[in-house]
């Protein structure tokens, strides 16, 4: 697809110079404007993919005319052109929200290396918004454009009009719960509740009681009638997040549940009626516990009516890009910051790096990027830091801000992201789960509470 690009400079010898270079190596259209009031007025009339624009020019120089961009077209990628030597306009270029600079004169091959890189953000922002509409608008959408993801989102598609059972399995952290929310959203029963329950959370006791509900003195604190969460669900949608982990007389009752479309409360003598479609996920293999004997074979084939398989991060690697722009507008949003973009070396580290904990650990990277962040660009020394990571790149967290601290200060601070950074990936790949994100961490439970209470850690975030 031919990119629009639009180049502003009041030199109109370097406008047709950028237009003969670009054209002649990529595919594009080059337009041209010599000065900020006529690049605005071009803007206006139709849809770009790049802006090119000197930063010195006589009226509204270049500042004021990314300023004017920024705020009227906040998409669109900006690439400032700046006399050699001059980098500190560079770098205010950058702060003030450019995505690149170039300096006068150009190499041909840089020029075009660079404007390539400014043309894919721009094509991957817009493939972001193009999912972004398409997808539910309710909730975080699942994001992607890989073969991997295709076939999820092919199989979502396939079951999201009927009523049979679903069993989503995947890593933690791969979007089971966006698929299941994605799935009910897309029923005929999307008007009624999504009713989640995270099985592993709630204690095998308490379970059966939650679940099929139960009617007043049935145990010792049950002091009146409940309702359970199937019935809470009825017409709807019930969500059984992490099935795996359940025990076996809760399968038994599970099974009787799908069989019959009833449930019977504890302490009841009576079953009741119930009209909903049971979506359940795992990040075990059900089949090795079924030969372990600890997961019933028959409810597995109820369940497993239709199986949706969520790839991990690292087998999505192109979804990366998309992903990270999208978890960033996201959670800028929600944290109530300005817009930030990512530098291209964060970019870089983000597609070598292993993910263990799928799309849910790159999101918690990207929100501590976000807040430690000084400016509009989340940097290398903005994001945790694995050894093997820092020995793959020559940025360290020690930045400048850093360096500039008195030693008592620089020390909190350190100390700060450090714990940010390591309890938080614990706590990532337990789901939030304390007790289990204590025993990866070598310690007991109330030393790690006591670490998440000083540094201000809320579980809640990794969940």
């Amino acid at each position: 697809m031919t990119a629009h690009i639009l180049a502003v400079d009041d030199e109109k010898d370097m406008t047709r110079l950028l237009k003969r270079t670009l054209e002649s190596e990529i595919d594009c259209m080059v337009s041209t404007a010599f000065s900020g009031e006529m690049a605005l007025n071009i803007l206006e009339q139709g849809a770009w993919d790049l802006v090119i624009c000197d930063i010195r020019m006589p009226g509204m120089d270049g500042f004021a005319l990314l300023e004017q961009i920024k705020n009227r077209f906040p998409d669109l990628t900006v690439v400032m052109l700046t006399a050699f030597g001059n980098i500190d306009s560079a770098v205010t270029a950058i702060k003030s929200g450019a995505y690149d600079f170039i300096a006068k004169p150009f190499e041909q091959d840089e020029i075009i290396f660079k404007i390539r890189k400014a043309l894919e953000r721009s094509r991957l922002l817009l493939e972001n918004k193009q999912l972004l509409k398409a997808r539910d608008k309710d909730f975080a959408p699942l994001v992607g454009h890989s073969p991997a993801m295709e076939k999820v989102f092919e199989k979502i598609d396939l079951v999201a009009g009927s009523d049979v059972t679903v069993l989503i399995t995947g890593e933690s952290g791969t979007g089971k719960d966006l698929t299941a929310r994605s799935i009910h959203r897309r029923s005929l029963r999307s008007k009624a509740a999504f009713v989640p329950v995270n099985c592993p959370t709630i204690p095998e006791h308490i379970l059966e009681s939650e679940l099929f509900g139960h009617k007043k003195g049935a145990f010792t604190s049950a002091f009146q009638d409940k309702n359970g969460l199937f019935q809470e669900a009825d017409k709807g949608t019930i969500f059984l997040d992490e099935i795996g982990d359940i025990g076996l007389s809760i399968q038994t009752k599970l099974l009787r549940v799908i069989q019959e479309k009833e449930v019977k409360p504890l302490g009841d003598t009576k079953v009741q009626k119930v009209d909903v479609r049971i979506i359940a996920s795992t990040n075990q293999d059900l089949t090795q516990k079924i030969a372990q004997k600890e997961f019933r074979e028959d409810l597995f084939y109820r369940l497993s009516v239709i199986s949706i398989e969520l790839p991990p991060l690292r087998d999505r690697i192109e979804d990366i890009p998309l992903l990270a722009e999208h978890l960033v507008a996201k959670n800028c949003k929600k944290l109530n910051k300005p817009l930030k973009t990512i530098s291209e070396n964060v970019m870089d580290l983000f597609l070598k790096h292993p993910w263990k904990g799928n799309v849910r650990e790159l999101e918690n990277v990207l929100v501590q990027g976000i807040l430690y962040a000084s400016d509009a660009v989340i940097r290398r020394s903005d994001i945790p830091v694995s050894k093997e990571d820092s020995d793959a790149c020559p940025d360290t967290c020690l930045d400048g801000h850093i360096m500039d601290m008195p030693y008592k200060e620089a020390k909190e601070t350190m100390l700060t992201r450090f714990n940010h950074d390591y309890v938080g990936v614990m706590l990532s790949r337990t789901g939030g789960n304390i007790t289990r994100a204590a025993e990866h961490c070598g310690l007991d439970r109330q030393a790690l509470q006591q670490i998440m209470k000083r540094f201000g850690i809320d579980p809640e975030d990794f969940r």
